[in-house]
């Protein structure tokens, strides 16, 4: 009797902190290749519920019972997981070598043609622009992105069938340094993730090399208008000569994104200015990239319309979450507000996201809500393992060094955010402001997004 051939068992791939907005993008692209996917996390998220209803096996939690126990081919991290994490360990006790999620990725980007975003500010928003450009055209890309986009579902991953990959390459903990890139587009540099860069020099220094480590023959897009970037102008010439690139400098100047552009401020004029360059580069016409810049609306948490506040059981007030956290990012949100709304009052209920940047940008954070009617700041949202809120830099102080700055600023300090629901009316009220004039911003890159529902009326 002829034996039975068993059907080849799929291979098996284990994602420790899986609910991270990159790391769980880089989880769908490997479902999408039909591996199955297992992972772990902390605490449970509306990210993690859609994993698991698209086909992965996730545990709240990490300890080493959660790796599958046969069939196990490879273990990816997120850059925030500690090396003594239980699951770490033991995947190390069976003999596999662990892969952080940007060294997987740029096991990604020497497989495919890849155009990566990166920039201190605004990489969410000009990988989405690209992305839509090259779907526009019909170029069918895989999309690896830190944001939830409507077009994908409300999803951070695109799955194409062609030889085209755009990732938005993150420069924290230098993950960018893992990737090769035939296209990149760098919109700013800043004083950012001062909790791993010494300053503002180490941060220059290693964007160098990260274009550095462009594919032979690719292409540089890079910001004009962005001083940080634009001073570095003659090392990029001698990294370009050496790789034989084509560099770009692209400005913001150009009056027919203006007007074409559903998403407003003059940042995102900037974004979609970098998306042009590259369209051309890749011989996309003119015409099809406009179209696609025109039919963006934006993405999870940037500029999110949320609903309406009803007050007085008749006024219908505008709530918007947005994922602006330092100060460039939250200058900017507010100047696209007011553009958006010139009539209404902004008020902004921001959240500061990590001690260590408040405390690095201190000065920078009491000067970036000058576009802000009325603020509200609630209490430090502390990244896991990554740092701790002193007493010398906290909400309260923060507020305390606005009104000492501006003393006519409404600025207050909010202990409890379960209460913003309540604070919000009570304050405005006896300020004698009208809120039904006014457009509701709540602020950060924390969980400040988990409050905003109980502003609205479906809440409880």
């Amino acid at each position: 009797m002829p034996r039975k051939t068993l059907p080849q068992s799929k291979p098996v791939a284990h994602f420790i902190g899986i609910g991270g907005i990159g790391i769980s993008s880089l989880a769908r692209w490997f479902l999408a290749q039909n591996w199955v996917v297992s992972g772990s996390d902390i605490s449970s998220s509306a990210n993690i519920t859609n994993l698991r209803t698209e086909g992965a096996r996730v545990k709240i939690g990490h300890k080493k019972a959660n790796l599958p126990k046969r069939d196990l081919n490879m273990v990816i991290y997120s850059p925030a997981i500690r090396p003594d994490n239980p699951e770490m360990v033991e995947a190390k006790k069976r003999g596999l070598k662990p892969l952080s999620y940007p060294e997987t990725l740029g096991c990604l980007t020497r497989v495919y043609k890849t155009i990566s975003i990166a920039g201190s500010h605004g990489k969410s928003t000009t990988t989405a622009l690209a992305a839509l450009t090259l779907i526009k055209a019909k170029l069918d890309p895989n999309v690896i992105i830190g944001t939830n986009l409507k077009g994908f579902g409300n999803k951070n991953f695109r799955y194409g069938r062609s030889k085209w990959l755009v990732i938005e390459a993150d420069e924290w903990k230098a993950s960018f340094l893992n990737y090769e890139s035939d296209v990149i587009i760098v919109t700013t540099i800043d004083k950012e993730h001062l909790d791993f860069y010494r300053d503002l020099s180490d941060v220059k220094k290693t964007f160098l090399k990260f274009m550095s480590r462009t594919k032979p023959g690719g292409s540089l897009i890079l910001n004009q208008d962005d001083k940080n970037l634009s001073s570095l102008k003659s090392p990029i010439s001698k990294i370009a000569k050496k790789r034989s690139l084509e560099v770009v400098w692209y400005s913001a100047k150009k009056a027919e994104l203006k007007k074409i552009l559903r998403i407003p401020g003059d940042h995102n004029i900037s974004n979609a200015s970098a998306v042009l360059v590259m369209a051309k580069i890749l011989k996309i016409k003119k015409s099809i990239a406009l179209k696609a810049l025109g039919s963006y609306t934006g993405a999870w948490r940037r500029m999110e319309f949320r609903g309406f506040l009803i007050h007085d059981s008749r006024f219908k007030i505008h709530v918007y979450d947005d994922y602006a956290h330092h100060p460039t990012e939250i200058k900017a949100s507010l100047q696209a507000f007011r553009e958006k709304f010139p009539e209404k009052k902004l008020i902004c209920v921001y959240q500061p996201h990590q001690a260590k940047r408040l405390k690095s940008l201190f000065k920078e954070f009491t000067e970036s809500f000058s576009l802000a009617d009325f603020l509200i700041i609630i209490p430090v949202y502390e990244v896991a393992g990554r740092d701790k809120v002193t007493s010398t830099f906290t909400s309260k102080k923060l507020v305390e060094a606005i009104r000492k700055k501006y003393p006519r600023k409404k600025a207050y300090y909010l202990p409890s955010p379960n209460r913003i629901n309540k604070f919000l009316p009570k304050i405005l009220d006896n300020q004698g402001f009208k809120l039904h004039d006014s457009c509701i911003i709540m602020m950060g890159a924390g969980d400040i997004v988990d409050y905003t529902p109980s502003l609205l009326p479906s809440h409880g």
